[in-house]
């Protein structure tokens, strides 16, 4: 599967042959066999001439692209195209609506004649239980769902935990958590995550509140497993010949990762290293308790102070530097343990859930839906001892401890894939001063995936129209 986003497809064609670091550019026509081995591919690039024309697309100001496809309609790797996040919108009583409908119909007929074989969707939990507590409304996902069956289309579902509002462009395509988590939130700001200055912002509810019962009633959990039995319930007559994967978000922008990197309001910017979430009071009475049992109960008191701040680079941070109080001394492994640990355990509870209720739906049928764990892409700062982007975001991945291979463990237990953004980059196309490897990501993920035998699905990081196709070789 690849997933192309901003309205690209993508198609089978020739070019050259390179090999570098695990993997090898190829033409696929010279290389059937690689389209039966892989069962995800991450982004394939587009020819900006030759095979396909342009046209506008009336759903966004992007393009659509058709083209003639070079190879057989048996032997291709199936396409996928993410739907525009300006889909959808909102009337002015606030009930959702699907934005241009005539428009985004040709759309979606242009694809197919294209010979995309489906659409991802993200499906919001600021839009559908919007108003309040277990109030769902599908309506706008039944319609859409309809129209993408009819046209012969298939669909990728992303349940969608968090907000866009601080990641998207603005304007219409933004979508907040319900509006009754809001007012919860504006009473009180620990159900986000905090940095070391008490900053947050409302795009996810911070891992401490998964047991605590503050919504109405509810745990976090209890809210997300109540979502995700109603959308079973709902649209179960569409598993296995529309619907053929699931994503369950786990985090801001849908991945397995704390918002050490927070996009869009001006705390960040890359490649700066990230600061540490854990100072909303939950995930602190957590830190405290853990560090009362490891017998060292000042180490409960704050994160490391000796971390930087969002944009400092990792020379000169001291906790990233591996001295007495950083990331290599006893104090260091507990906190990157508890903080990673706690991470994983959040998807575990989540996915184990989502994994028990599609079983339910399953049971004797013959078809089957994929389970997928997002995470993120963070690739800068991988050329260095500590990866300190990587700590803070929650993978406790160094030169001396594989991080991801903990998630891929976790990930085997429920059969669940691992989605990760970037396939489309490469070592060469980044700066030097910012100590990144995309290639080494990838590299060390399609490892782990391979040991513990799960599938890797993968998207493009940005658009690109180049004659290259990046493929990690999925053998």
């Amino acid at each position: 599967m690849t997933t192309v986003e901003n309205g690209g497809v993508a198609c089978n064609y020739r070019l050259r042959r390179r090999s570098y670091d695990g993997f090898r550019e190829l033409g696929l026509l010279e290389k059937p066999q690689i389209l039966r081995i892989l069962r995800n591919v991450s982004m394939i690039s587009l020819l900006r001439n030759g095979l396909y024309t342009r046209c506008p697309s009336p759903a966004r100001n992007t393009c659509i692209f058709s083209m003639i496809l070079e190879s057989s309609r048996h032997n291709r790797v199936p396409v996928y195209v993410m739907m525009p996040v300006d889909t959808f919108g909102f009337d002015p009583s606030g009930s959702p609506r699907i934005r241009k409908i005539k428009a985004l119909t040709v759309s979606l007929k242009a694809l197919k004649l294209a010979g995309v074989r489906g659409i991802a969707v993200e499906v919001w939990w600021g839009i559908v239980e919007r108003f309040s507590p277990v109030a769902y409304d599908w309506s706008l996902y039944e319609q859409l769902f309809q129209l993408i069956s009819q046209l012969g289309l298939k669909l990728h579902v992303d349940l969608s935990f968090h907000s866009n509002r601080h990641t998207s462009s603005g304007g219409s395509g933004d979508v907040s958590l319900p509006l009754w988590i809001l007012e919860i939130g504006e009473q009180n700001k620990d159900i986000y995550y905090r940095d070391q200055n008490g900053f947050s912002n409302d795009d996810y509810l911070t891992l401490g509140v998964d047991q605590l019962p503050l919504f109405c009633g509810r745990t976090a959990l209890q809210c997300y497993e109540d979502f995700m039995f109603s959308f079973v319930n709902k649209f179960e007559s569409f598993f296995g010949s529309v619907i053929e994967e699931i994503s369950v978000g786990l985090g801001p922008s849908g991945e397995l990762r704390y918002p050490a990197h927070p996009f869009g309001d001006g705390r960040w910017k890359f490649p700066g290293i990230g600061e540490f979430q854990c100072y909303d009071k939950y995930m602190m009475e957590d830190l405290r308790m853990a560090a009362s049992q490891e017998g060292k109960p000042q180490w409960g008191d704050k994160g490391p102070q000796n971390a930087g701040y969002y944009n400092s680079l990792p020379s000169g941070v001291p906790f990233f530097e591996g001295g007495e109080d950083g990331f290599l001394s006893d104090y260091g492994r507990f906190f990157l343990e508890w903080y990673s640990g706690r991470l994983i355990h959040h998807a575990d509870v989540i996915l184990a859930k989502a994994a028990n209720i599609l079983k339910q739906y399953q049971g004797n049928k013959r078809t089957t839906v994929t389970l997928v764990a997002k995470i993120g892409g963070i690739y800068w700062s991988y050329h260095t001892v500590s990866h300190p982007a990587e700590l803070t975001a929650g993978y406790y991945n160094t030169a001396c401890r594989d991080g991801y291979d903990p998630v891929a463990l976790m990930l085997s237990r429920h059969g669940a894939a691992m989605h990760i953004s970037c396939f489309e980059m490469r070592d060469s196309e980044t700066s030097p001063a910012c100590l990144c490897s995309p290639e080494g990501l990838l590299e060390q993920i399609r490892t782990v995936s391979k040991k513990r035998i799960i599938n890797v699905i993968g998207r493009n990081n940005n658009e690109r129209f180049d004659k290259v196709i990046t493929i990690l070789f999925l053998i």
